[in-house]
């Protein structure tokens, strides 16, 4: 599989050059996290941690997502297992003006961006339609047709010109840090 070459906002914590980073079926990323901790609540089986006081103070919220989550996940290893898990990837862009296009929508929404950086990757890619997300619900069937609809890239049902988000994973390399807000 030859190299990849994109672009992260990052928002959890700075990168560093030469980081490096794996996704894979063994390591998850942070929305897997949030995930199978609002599962958990949601199945009645609450930790008292500070995270899930945390995902408890606004569980429907929590809930949308991880109805949403485990429908994209599960039609993805039915019938795109090619396709890189939204649980375990990066989230990333193509271009460095998608990358600061994604990073002005962040800081404009208050979240926190810290850098943008340059990657290389061995692994999977998928480019979705950002406008292809929805909104969970308790209905598990209507959760996996929009789930099959994300994943088999139609077009968006807005009739937008696609938000194009980058799901990337394997074993990756921060190469270059592209811009610094640190």
């Amino acid at each position: 599989m030859t190299d990849t070459y994109v672009y992260h906002v990052v928002t959890e914590k700075p990168m560093e050059l030469g980081q490096m980073i794996i996704y894979d079926d063994d390591h998850h990323n942070g929305v897997y996290n949030r995930v199978m901790a609002c599962k958990k609540m949601l199945d009645g089986d609450a930790p008292a941690d500070d995270f899930s006081k945390f995902i408890y103070s606004n569980l429907e919220y929590w809930a949308i997502r991880t109805w949403r989550e485990l429908a994209l996940e599960k039609v993805r290893r039915e019938k795109y297992a090619s396709f890189p898990s939204r649980m375990s990837c990066l989230y990333t862009s193509r271009t460095l003006s998608d990358a600061e296009m994604w990073a002005n929508s962040f800081q404009t929404s208050g979240r926190n961006v810290y850098q943008i950086v340059k990657l290389r990757a061995d692994g999977s890619v998928f480019d979705g339609d950002a406008y292809n997300v929805f909104d969970g619900t308790k209905d598990a069937l209507e959760n996996e047709r929009n789930a099959d609809y994300y994943w088999s890239n139609r077009p968006n049902k807005l009739g937008k010109e696609r938000l194009v988000e980058t799901l990337l994973n394997g074993k990756i390399e921060v190469v270059e840090i592209v811009k610094d807000w640190i």
